[in-house]
């Protein structure tokens, strides 16, 4: 459980003192106005002299000491942290904003194959250790607009695409991610484990996951979060770890819809070095604010609905609210080379990483170089084997194989949902946590996960909204009015 390769103790050393001085004199007092409370609610607090920007942070430092160091609650979601946070708060503090819809002096985790200067960007691999590099195009575009990046959330290494069989949230560098509504019992969801655990714990405002193929989708809907998964080429991927330049995509994961609005339009935006890269609007909050799921047109599932209560009953729910409802049969369609398609673009993507951002002095190079480098010592290094990488290497596709593939699969995943889209005019598809994420990763639809309940066992479940391209406006106009009659999220107990 515990990593072998990362000293915890590092987490805080040298601010022992500063924690506890506030937890004897402001940590309770402040708690109530902090825990569960979204963006706008704390900059109203923030504007209202109630606590600065600096104490925000210095809660949540707090808050990570509290249980990351207590043997009955850590939860191994925290990898690093941004030993300057305190000071650039103090920053944030001489220009307090008066936008409550801002990400301006608020606390974000990164998944940690998101490049960020002050930290290693080790994508939860021992060899990545020493992986000091610059920001990620997403990450100056959140400082430039005064977000404090908090530190570096744990993940299943290599983003899922490394060992065969492993548990979600398992990485060398962060040891096992536990689930807070049942530690060692539930499963985190991955690959965006640590920012999914992190997020619902209170350990930060909000976070950054990275997702392929249901990465921000399983551990959201796994930890009662709101996650979205963008539309392909919103969001940059430049200094981003990669699996796949075809199917990757960062995106926000929050508490609350309209935080998840407020992070997506501030890490939108174009990039000249990222060749799926777009041009998108900002979502329109008022439209937001005003939308109502009356005379929506939703599809739903039949054999989801049948089998899963859950899903049922959040179905129900809709439709007593105004959403006009439509049975789903789709015809079956192939994803062929899926996971062939996923091993090229990792050979060939990681190569690509490591001689524009990787530092300079890394042992390894590529796939091959990480076998070896991880085989020197693979009880601290790859203890579940490293089954995924060697597989990358069998069969390489050619150039032509690779682009046939990208289009056989985009095209495969489009007819799969436009066959629905079409027949309905539909506004979105509803699924469960992660279901159908190949298909809508194939595709580059957006998805957006909102919490939808708790199994018996105290699994939280996400009820999914997946949406045409480009259609993100009209997936948080739904999910901002599912929230509003749901209210389905619940914070783990203690």
């Amino acid at each position: 459980i515990q990593s072998m390769s990362n000293n915890k103790n590092d987490l805080i050393n040298g601010f022992e003192d500063e924690i506890s001085i506030f937890l004897k004199t402001r940590y309770d007092k402040i708690k109530n106005l902090i825990i569960e409370k979204s963006i706008p609610q704390i900059q109203k607090s923030v504007s209202k002299g109630k606590f600065s920007y600096y104490e925000l942070t210095l809660f949540y430092w707090s808050r990570i000491h509290l249980i990351v160091f207590d043997k009955e609650e850590y939860l191994n979601s925290i990898i690093s942290i941004n030993e300057n946070a305190l000071s650039e708060a103090k920053l944030r503090d001489k220009n307090i904003t008066p936008n409550v819809n801002s990400i301006y002096g608020i606390p974000i985790l990164l998944k940690d194959n998101i490049g960020f200067e002050g930290l290693a960007t080790t994508a939860g691999a021992y060899s990545l250790k020493d992986n000091f590099t610059q920001d990620a195009h997403i990450v100056d575009t959140l400082e430039n607009l005064g977000a404090i990046i908090l530190g570096k959330s744990n993940l299943s290494e290599w983003a899922n695409y490394f060992c065969l069989g492993c548990p979600n949230g398992y990485s060398a560098m962060g040891g096992q991610t536990l689930n807070p509504y049942g530690r060692k019992i539930l499963d985190t969801g991955g690959s965006s484990s640590g920012s999914g655990v992190a997020t619902a714990s209170n350990l930060s405002s909000v976070s950054l996951g990275s997702e392929t193929s249901g990465s921000i989708l399983s551990p959201s809907s796994s930890n009662s979060l709101v996650g979205m998964k963008p539309t392909i080429g919103h969001v940059s991927r430049s200094g981003i770890v990669p699996i796949s330049s075809t199917l990757d995509t960062a995106g926000p994961m929050t508490k609350f819809v309209i935080d998840n609005i407020i992070v997506y339009n501030s890490i939108i935006g174009f990039d000249n070095n990222d060749s799926y890269s777009k041009t998108t609007s900002s979502i329109d909050l008022e439209k937001v604010f005003n939308s109502s799921l009356k005379d929506k047109k939703l599809g739903y599932y039949r054999n989801y609905y049948k089998n899963d209560s859950i899903y049922k009953l959040n179905v129900d729910l809709l439709k007593n609210n105004g959403a006009e409802l439509y049975e789903l049969n789709p015809k079956s369609v192939q994803l062929n080379d899926f996971r062939k398609l996923l091993d090229e673009d990792m050979r060939r993507d990681l190569v690509s990483y490591l001689d524009d951002y990787g530092n300079t002095r890394l042992e390894v190079k590529d796939v091959a170089s990480i076998i070896e480098f991880n085989s020197l010592d693979s009880i601290e290094r790859s203890p579940y084997g490293q089954g995924i990488f060697r597989g990358i290497l069998n069969n390489p596709f050619s150039d032509e194989k690779l682009y046939d593939s990208r289009e056989s699969l985009l095209s495969s995943g489009n007819l799969y949902y436009d066959q629905s889209f079409e027949k309905y005019e539909l506004d979105a598809v509803l699924s469960i946590n992660n279901y159908g994420a190949g298909y809508a990763a194939a595709a580059h639809n957006p998805c957006l996960t909102v919490p939808m309940g708790f199994r018996k066992n105290n699994q939280p479940a996400g009820l999914t909204f997946i949406g045409k391209s480009g259609n993100e406006q009209i997936l948080y106009e739904l999910g901002y009015s599912y929230e509003k009659v749901s209210k389905k999220r619940k914070a783990p107990n203690n």
